[in-house]
């Protein structure tokens, strides 16, 4: 049997879902490389990777993928690396400049200003730099570590997960683990397991006190500050509340243009193990 391809993200919050495919042996089934969250879209979409932690808002353009159950990017409050970033109130804010490396957070800022916010303003695609987005426009969308290194205290900031919090009581999700069908077929692995087992190890305290000393220096954080990240804004578990705030920003981000209508999800089934 071939081994699969999967398409991962470099960023702090998929580290502990990659801890057994890097300190395990779970990586002994996949080739994988490492990219951005748009980017492993693009793979699953091009055939090119088997399996990505997909942005949510990915799953409504692809055809032919299974999500695998349980697992999850998402966030039942603030999260802190998802952030539109301004030198101006939001009554002032007239353009946006939005992350190329982003579809999900894209999508969601287009149903906050079009359901909360005040509807029309000009949005951009630019690179995560935010000097150079702010240069030309008055706010600018970061995600994942370029978010987390803001100085907040120098701008104004919204926080998206806490303001869809806030405004419809649901979890969000920012991304999952999808599989194409056809490799999902010819595999006899249990990718549920084999996933949410690595989640699992990578939550374990001595697992993420390993990952906070690898982390802090690379984004300018405190050891401490990178453990409180993990455990306390980001969510790892696809349950049945965080489905419920999945398929709401399906219907919203529909109902906005800012994405097609999501198919059904669709979850893979457990596999007898390969012995």
């Amino acid at each position: 049997m071939r081994r699969l391809r999967l398409s991962a993200i470099s960023y702090l919050n998929t580290a502990p879902l990659m801890w057994d495919f890097e300190q395990g042996n779970a990586g002994e089934n996949f080739d994988i490389a490492y990219t951005v969250p748009s980017q492993c879209a693009a793979e699953l979409r091009r055939g090119t990777a088997d399996i990505g932690i997909i942005p949510s808002a990915a799953y409504a353009s692809i055809a032919e993928l299974s999500v695998l159950p349980g697992v999850a990017i998402a966030s039942k409050h603030a999260v802190r690396s998802i952030l539109l970033v301004s030198r101006r109130p939001m009554d002032e804010i007239r353009t946006v400049a939005l992350d190329n490396s982003s579809l999900t957070s894209v999508a969601l800022t287009r149903v906050l200003f079009e359901k909360y916010w005040g509807g029309a303003r000009e949005f951009s695609s630019l690179p995560p730099d935010l000097d150079s987005m702010l240069e030309s426009h008055d706010a600018a969308l970061l995600i994942g570590d370029p978010a987390l290194k803001v100085d907040r205290r120098k701008y104004q900031t919204w926080d998206l997960a806490e303001e869809w919090v806030r405004l419809t009581g649901k979890p969000f999700v920012f991304a999952f683990w999808a599989v194409r069908q056809d490799a999902l077929k010819s595999s006899r692995l249990d990718l549920p397991a084999i996933f949410q087992e690595s989640r699992d190890h990578g939550l374990e305290p001595a697992s993420l006190t390993q990952i906070a000393k690898t982390w802090a220096p690379k984004i300018g954080l405190q050891e401490d500050d990178v453990v409180q990240y993990l455990t306390s804004n980001i969510y790892y578990y696809l349950d049945e509340a965080a489905l419920e705030g999945l398929r709401l920003f399906y219907q919203y981000a529909h109902e906005c243009k800012a994405l097609p209508q999501a198919p059904e999800l669709h979850f893979a089934d457990a596999r007898p193990a390969l012995i």
